[in-house]
C-alpha cells in the first residue's frame, strides 16, 4: 500500500469535497450570507431563478433547519466527510466486485467514463425511473444528469445492508451530492485517479485515508482546548497492523489458547507471545479462571459466546483484526465458512465510537470482511447483516419529558390494545404514568439524560446499575412503540433506541476482551465538561484521556478476561499517574507488554502495548518486550518478533514497588532494585523544588541584554538583599537546551520590590516557593533532550518552572550537579521516567550513595562547573563576558590567523580536560553504586557541552565584538561590559582611549565607502588597534576568507558584503531575536542602513541620523549621478558606457529610495520618541514603523 499517495491525496480530497458540497449548497440557496429568491411554480422549484424539481422542497427544508441549528460550515463539512465516505466504499466495492450489477460505478476498466452509463439499460436500483434513465440516455447531453441518478439510486440500494452508511430514499443528504461529478477535475475523478487500483486490495485502506482525511484538521485543533466536535481529528491515530495483531493475539487469542491449550491457532498468531512459565501456585489460579469461563459455555469455550469490544473503534481497525481471528477460531471448531461471518458481526464484535463518520467506516470495514468470506451476504432480502457497531449520540437539547411522555403513554395504549394518538397529550385528558413493565417516565428521562454530554464524555459513559438493570425493558418497549405507535412516537422511539438506548447496552455489558488505542489528549487539551468529568470520576487517570480509558476498561472487561490497549508509555513511568499505576499493578495481572520507542506507532514519544489478565493475581510472571524504531524494516514491521534484546524480560510486577513510585522498570535487574531498596534518595538529602510561572513571559521576563543594565542587579544573596537594591531584573533561570555544569543564563525578571507586581499578577502568575529564591542550587531543564543535563547556579537566580532546582547544604549543591550529570543518574532516571520530560519528583526519588554526601568528588565538579563557565562567558550573549577571545589571544604584530588558533588549542585543550574529568566522574559514581556491570564510564563527544573552535563563527563573534567596541558596550581599554544604560545617559568617552566608541551610536552600513565612520572602515581600524599596521592586509583578507569572501572579492568588498547582507541575520540568531544593534534601512536597494545602538538611542537619534547621514547622502548620490551622466558621454567603448550607465541605474534607484526613506524619517524624527527599556525589544521596535529592518520578525510571535 502506497501511503505516501493517500497521504497526499486524503487531506487534499476533505479541501475538494467541502468545496463541491458548498457549491452545491449555494446552488440550493442554503448560504445564509447568499439569500437568494425561492419560490414554487407549478412542479417547479424555482431557486435564484434556476429551475429544480419541487421534490427537492422537503429536503432543503430540511437542510435550511440543520444549517440555521448548527452552522453553515459545520453542516457543510460533516455532509462532504458523508460522501467522501460514500464514495471510498462504492470504490472499494467495485474493485472487489461486490456490487450486485457488477459494474464499475465510479470508473471504467479502460480509463473511460464510469462503466455503469454504458449498461443503463440493464440497471434495476430502487428509486431509477427506466424510462427517465433511457430518456436521459438516448438524450445525448444529459450525461450529468443521468450519471447523478444513477448513483443516487446505487446509493438507495446499498442502503439495504448499510444503512449506518447510506440513507433511506429521499434523505436530505442526497441533495448535497456535489454537481459536475463527470469532469475530469471532479472529487471522484481524483479519487480513481490519485490512488492506485492495487492499494484498494485490503480493507486497511479505508483506516489510513480517515486518518489522513482529517489530519489538517487534527493540526488546526492541536495544542488547544479541544471542543467536544474537535475531540476525533485532534485524538484519532490509526494503529500499525502489527501492533493490533499483538493486542488481539494477546487478548483474545491468549484466552482460546488457555482453553484448548493443544490448538493450532498459535500457528496463526505471528504476534503471540508465548505466556511466562509460572510457579505451581500461580498457574493454577489461572487455570481456575479459565474453568470457571469454560463452565459458563458447558464446559468447553463456545465461539458464539465470545466478545471482543472496541470502545474507541475509529475506522474498525481492531475490530477487522479481531474478525481475523475469530474466523480462525471458528473455523477450528468446524464451522462452515458461509456461516461465519453473520455469527461473527451479530455475537462476537462490538464498537463504539464519538465520531459519526469513523462508526460508519468501522461498519463498512467490517461488512467487507464478511463479504470477503461469504458472496451471498448481501443477497438475503429483508435479512441484512447485524452489526454491533454503533457512534454515541449526545441529546443535549432534546425535549427529554415530552419524548419519555409520548413513548410511555404510547406504550401504555398498545399494551392495553387501545387506538392512541400522541396529539391525546396535550388534550388535557390524565394519562397513566407507569407502563406494566413497570417503566415509567423517569426511567426514559434517565436514559435521554445519560447521553447528554455524549459527543464529549462517549464510551465513558458509565450506566447506573439502576437503569443497567432496566435496559431490556427498555428496548423491549421502544421496539414495540417503534412498531406500532402513531407518526410522532415511533419518531421519538425509533431515535431513543438507535441513539441511546443501543449504546448504553453496549455500555452496560461485559466482554471477554477489551481492545483498544483509545485516544490521547492530555489536561491542557480537554474542555471544561472533559475535565472536570475525569477529574470527579477518574481522580486517579484524569491527567489524559488515555488513562481514564484503561482504567474504565477493566469495567467492560469480564473477570478473567483480557483487557489490551496501545496507549502513551507514561502511564508506566510519570509521577503523574502513580495512582492508576498503582492500581493497575496492585488489582490485575500484566500479562504481557510491548514498549516501543519513539517512531514505532509513526508518532514522536513512546508508547506500550499491554495487556492486563481481569484478576489479581499475586506473584504472577508477565512477558515484557522492547522495540526500537531501529528494530522494524521498511515495511514499519519488526524484523523478528518478540525483539531479541536486553530487555526482553519475564517479571513480577510485585519488583516494580521496590523502586520509588512503582515505575514499570522491567528490564532492570537485582543489583539495581537493591541500590534503589538501601539507599536514601535526594528527597532526603536535599530540597528538590518547582519554580516559578508567571503566566505571562512577555510581562515579566526578558533577556538581559533588552533592558537597562543599571536596573539589574547580580549575585543577590537573598530576598530582603533584592529589595533593598531597588532593582527592578534579577537573574532568571528559565531551564533551556541540553547543557551541563553552567550556563544557559538568558534571562532576567521583574522583582521589583520583592515581586510586588508578580504577586498582584496572582491567581495567573504561580510564584512557588519563594523562600528559596537567590540560593545556590543544582538545576536541570523541564524538557530535555536525548540526554540529561544538570547546571550549577550561584546565588542571585530565581528560578522557573521549567528550571527546576535542587538545594542542599548537607550534600552540596555540586555534588548534586556532579551526580547527575553522571551516566548513573541518567541510568537511573530511564528507569524512573524514560521520557523527555524531567519533573521535581523524578529527581527526588533518585538514591544517593554514601560517596556523594562525603563530597569525594567535589575538587573535579568545581573544576567542571570552571571549565563551562569559561565556555559560557567566552560569549558577549554572557552576561559574564569580559572580552573576544580571538582579541584576548591577539599580540601585536601577530596574525589573526595565529590569535584564533591559540583559541582553538584551548577550546580543544577544555574539551579533553571535561571529558577526562566526566569519566573519572562516572567511574567514581559507577564504583559507588556497584553498577560496573551494567554502565560504562566513556563519555560521547556530544555530550560535552562546550563550543568548539568554528573558523567562520568565531569571525562573525569578532565582527560583532567589533561593532560592540564601535558601539561603546565594550572599550579595548577595559573588560567586560562597559556602557549598558539608556539613552546614552552618563555615556563616557575618556573609556575608549585603544579604539574610540561612535560620538553618536550610529554606524552606517552603505555597499561603498560614503561616510569615514561606516562599518566597514571602522572594522578595519579595528583589526589594525588589535594586531597593527603590518599584518593588516593579511589579517583582513583572512577574517573576510573565514565570513565567505567570494572569489575576485577584495577584503574591502567581502567585508562591506558582510555587513549589508549577513551580519544582521547572525545577530538576530545570537540574540535570539532581540536584537541591541538596530538595522535601520532604505529598502531593496540598500541605498542607505545603519546600526544603532538599543542603549544609546535617544529622542535626538532620528533627526541626527537624518541631518549627518540621510540628506547629505543625496546630494552625494546626485552628484555622483551627475558626474557618471558626463562618463557615459565620454566613454570611449559601448562596454564602458553599459558598465557606466549600469552603475548610474543603480544609484538613480538607490536615490529614489533614499528620498522615500527621508520623507518617511522625518515625521518619525519629528516625533522625538523615546524607548521604555523595561518594555523590551519586541515592544520598542514595534514603534519605528517600516524604518526598520526585519520588523516582523522581531515584533511577531508568542514569548517562550
Amino acid at each position: 500500500m502506497n501511503r505516501s499517495a493517500l497521504k497526499k491525496y486524503a487531506p487534499q480530497a476533505r479541501l475538494d469535497f467541502i468545496e463541491a458540497v458548498t457549491l452545491r449548497a449555494r446552488r440550493l440557496g442554503l448560504d445564509p450570507t447568499l439569500p437568494v429568491s425561492v419560490e414554487q411554480t407549478g412542479d417547479v422549484l424555482l431557486i435564484a431563478g434556476q429551475p429544480f424539481p419541487v421534490s427537492v422542497a422537503k429536503q432543503r427544508t430540511a437542510l435550511a433547519q440543520r444549517i440555521q441549528q448548527q452552522g453553515f460550515s459545520a453542516v457543510v463539512e460533516a455532509l462532504a466527510y458523508t460522501w467522501f465516505n460514500r464514495l471510498v466504499a462504492i470504490r472499494f466495492m467495485e474493485l472487489k466486485g461486490y456490487l450486485s450489477h457488477g459494474y464499475r460505478v465510479l470508473s471504467h476498466p479502460q480509463g473511460q467514463q464510469p462503466e455503469i452509463l454504458d449498461h443503463v439499460q440493464h440497471l434495476d436500483l430502487p428509486g431509477l425511473n427506466k424510462a427517465e434513465v433511457i430518456r436521459l440516455k438516448t438524450a445525448g447531453n444529459q450525461d450529468e444528469a443521468l450519471y447523478r441518478e444513477i448513483l443516487l439510486a446505487q446509493c438507495h440500494e446499498l442502503h439495504r445492508n448499510m444503512p449506518f452508511l447510506f440513507e433511506a430514499l429521499d434523505d436530505a443528504t442526497e441533495l448535497l451530492l456535489p454537481d459536475n461529478l463527470l469532469r475530469t477535475d471532479s472529487p471522484i475523478a481524483h479519487l480513481v485517479s490519485d490512488i492506485e487500483e492495487a492499494d484498494w486490495q485490503e480493507v486497511e485502506v479505508i483506516g489510513w485515508l480517515y486518518q489522513f482525511y482529517i489530519s489538517d484538521k487534527k493540526d488546526e485543533v492541536i495544542g488547544k482546548v479541544v471542543k467536544s466536535e474537535d475531540i476525533p481529528a485532534a485524538t484519532q491515530l490509526f494503529t500499525p497492523n502489527w501492533i493490533v495483531q499483538y493486542l488481539v493475539q494477546n487478548s483474545l487469542g491468549r484466552l482460546w489458547l488457555m482453553a484448548n491449550p493443544g490448538s493450532s491457532l498459535k500457528e496463526k498468531m505471528p504476534y503471540y507471545i508465548e505466556p511466562a512459565e509460572q510457579t505451581p501456585e500461580v498457574q493454577a489460579q489461572l487455570d481456575a479462571l479459565i474453568k470457571v469461563r469454560m463452565d459458563e459455555d458447558g464446559g468447553t469455550l463456545n465461539p458464539e459466546s465470545l466478545t471482543v469490544l472496541d470502545p474507541a473503534c475509529g475506522s474498525g481497525h481492531i475490530l477487522a483484526e479481531a474478525y481475523n481471528l475469530l474466523r480462525a477460531i471458528y473455523e477450528e471448531r468446524g464451522y462452515r465458512l458461509r456461516d461465519i461471518p453473520r455469527l461473527i458481526l451479530q455475537k462476537n464484535l462490538y464498537g463504539l465510537d464519538i465520531d459519526d463518520r469513523a462508526a460508519q467506516l468501522a461498519g463498512f470495514a467490517l461488512l467487507m470482511k464478511a463479504r470477503e468470506d461469504d458472496r451471498r451476504l448481501f443477497d438475503e432480502e429483508g435479512n441484512p447483516p447485524h452489526l454491533n457497531v454503533m457512534a454515541i449520540q449526545q441529546s443535549t437539547g432534546l425535549p427529554d419529558e415530552e419524548i419519555a411522555r409520548v413513548i410511555l403513554n404510547a406504550a401504555i395504549h398498545i399494551e392495553g390494545g387501545d387506538a392512541f394518538h400522541s396529539g391525546q397529550l396535550f388534550g388535557g385528558g390524565q394519562l397513566e404514568t407507569q407502563h406494566g413493565s413497570g417503566l415509567t417516565v423517569l426511567d426514559l428521562r434517565q436514559l435521554v439524560q445519560l447521553f447528554e454530554h455524549g459527543k464529549t464524555f462517549g464510551s465513558l459513559i458509565s450506566v447506573p446499575d439502576t437503569l443497567k438493570a432496566k435496559l431490556g425493558k427498555i428496548v423491549d418497549l421502544l421496539a414495540t412503540v417503534r412498531s406500532k405507535g402513531d407518526d410522532l412516537s415511533r419518531s421519538y422511539a425509533s431515535q431513543v433506541l438507535e441513539q441511546f438506548a443501543w449504546p448504553a447496552s453496549l455500555l452496560a455489558l461485559q466482554y471477554d476482551a477489551v481492545v483498544a488505542n483509545p485516544p490521547y489528549m492530555g489536561q491542557k487539551g480537554m474542555n471544561s465538561d472533559l475535565k472536570e468529568f475525569a477529574k470527579k470520576s477518574y481522580p486517579d487517570s484524569k491527567a489524559d484521556l488515555f488513562a481514564v480509558f484503561i482504567e474504565r476498561g477493566f469495567s467492560w472487561c469480564r473477570h478473567g478476561g483480557f483487557h489490551s490497549m496501545v496507549t502513551m508509555q507514561s502511564w508506566m513511568f510519570l509521577p503523574t499517574f502513580e495512582g492508576v499505576r498503582r492500581k493497575l499493578l496492585d488489582g490485575k495481572m500484566l500479562s504481557s507488554l510491548l514498549h516501543m520507542s519513539n517512531g514505532v506507532m509513526g508518532i514522536a514519544f513512546g508508547t506500550a502495548a499491554s495487556v492486563f489478565l481481569n484478576s489479581r493475581i499475586s506473584s504472577g510472571v508477565g512477558s515484557f518486550s522492547y522495540c526500537a524504531l531501529s528494530d522494524l524494516d521498511e515495511a514499519g514491521r519488526p524484523c523478528e518478533f518478540p525483539v531479541k534484546n536486553d530487555r526482553l524480560k519475564n517479571s513480577t510486577v510485585e519488583r516494580f514497588f521496590e523502586i520509588p513510585g512503582s515505575p514499570v522498570a522491567y528490564w532492570v535487574g537485582d543489583e539495581v532494585f537493591t541500590v534503589f531498596s538501601r539507599l536514601p534518595k535526594i528527597s532526603e538529602c536535599a530540597d528538590v523544588r518547582q519554580g516559578m510561572a508567571t503566566a505571562d513571559n512577555g510581562r515579566f521576563l526578558r533577556f538581559w541584554y533588552e533592558v537597562n543594565n543599571s536596573k539589574c542587579s547580580f549575585g543577590v544573596s537573598g530576598r530582603q538583599q533584592a529589595k533593598e537594591s531597588h532593582s527592578k531584573w534579577f537573574p532568571y533561570n528559565k531551564g533551556g537546551a541540553f547543557r551541563k555544569w553552567f550556563g544557559n543564563n538568558d534571562y532576567v525578571v521583574n522583582w521589583e520590590n520583592d515581586g510586588e507586581e508578580l504577586w498582584s499578577f496572582r491567581p495567573n502568575s504561580v510564584i512557588r516557593n519563594p523562600d528559596y529564591y537567590f540560593k545556590e542550587s543544582a538545576s536541570w531543564t523541564l524538557l530535555g533532550s536525548s540526554y540529561f543535563g544538570a547546571r550549577y547556579f550561584p546565588e542571585g537566580f530565581i528560578f522557573d518552572v521549567n528550571g527546576m532546582s535542587a538545594f542542599s547544604v548537607r550534600l552540596g549543591v555540586k555534588s548534586i550537579v556532579a551526580y547527575l550529570n553522571s551516566v548513573v543518574s541518567s541510568y537511573f532516571l530511564k528507569i524512573i521516567n524514560p521520557s523527555m520530560a524531567f519533573q521535581v519528583g523524578d529527581i527526588m526519588r533518585l538514591p544517593v550513595a554514601d560517596v556523594l554526601l562525603s563530597g569525594a568528588g567535589l575538587d573535579g565538579a568545581e573544576e567542571c562547573i570552571s571549565i563551562a563557565t569559561s565556555d559560557w562567558n567566552s560569549f558577549e550573549e554572557a552576561w559574564g563576558f569580559s572580552v573576544s577571545p580571538i582579541v584576548d589571544k591577539a599580540i601585536s604584530g601577530d596574525s589573526l590567523d595565529s590569535a584564533w588558533r591559540r583559541v582553538e588549542s584551548d577550546k580543544a585543550y577544555s574539551l579533553s580536560r571535561m571529558r577526562e574529568l566526566e569519566v573519572e566522574n562516572n567511574k567514581m559514581l559507577i564504583a559507588a553504586y556497584g553498577l560496573e556491570s551494567l554502565l560504562s564510564c566513556d563519555v560521547e563527544e556530544d555530550q560535552i557541552t562546550l563550543s568548539r573552535a568554528d573558523r567562520q563563527r568565531d569571525m562573525q563573534s569578532l565582527v560583532s565584538y567589533s561593532i560592540g567596541c564601535m558601539m561603546g558596550r565594550y572599550s579595548l581599554d577595559e573588560p567586560g561590559l562597559v556602557y549598558a544604560h539608556g539613552a546614552g545617559v552618563d555615556f563616557d568617552s575618556s573609556r575608549y582611549k585603544m579604539f574610540s566608541a561612535d560620538v553618536d551610536g550610529i554606524i552606517p552600513i552603505t555597499d561603498e565607502s560614503w561616510f569615514e565612520d561606516d562599518a566597514a572602515e571602522r572594522v578595519r581600524e579595528f583589526v589594525h588597534v588589535v594586531w597593527g599596521d603590518e599584518t593588516l592586509v593579511e589579517n583582513m583578507e583572512w577574517l573576510t576568507d573565514s565570513l565567505g569572501r567570494k572569489s575576485g572579492e577584495s577584503a574591502d568588498e567581502a567585508i562591506r558584503r558582510y555587513l549589508s547582507t549577513s551580519f544582521y541575520k547572525d545577530h538576530l540568531q545570537t540574540y535570539k531575536k532581540r536584537p541591541i544593534y538596530w538595522l535601520f534601512s532604505s529598502g531593496k536597494q540598500k541605498a542607505f542602513e545603519c546600526l544603532v545602538y538599543l542603549h544609546r538611542y535617544n529622542e535626538g537619534t532620528l533627526s541626527r541620523m537624518r541631518m549627518e547621514y540621510v540628506v547629505p547622502l543625496q546630494s552625494r548620490m546626485q552628484a555622483r549621478i551627475d558626474k557618471l551622466t558626463d562618463d557615459i558621454d565620454n566613454a570611449t567603448s559601448s562596454a564602458q558606457q553599459k558598465a557606466l550607465q549600469k552603475r548610474k541605474d543603480k544609484l538613480t534607484k538607490q536615490l529614489e529610495e533614499l528620498r522615500r526613506f527621508d520623507e518617511n524619517l522625518r515625521p518619525y524624527a519629528d516625533q522625538r520618541i523615546t524607548l521604555d527599556l523595561d518594555d523590551g525589544v519586541k515592544v520598542n521596535y514595534g514603534k519605528f514603523g517600516n524604518l526598520l529592518a526585519e520588523v516582523k520578525a522581531i515584533t511577531g510571535g508568542k514569548e517562550d
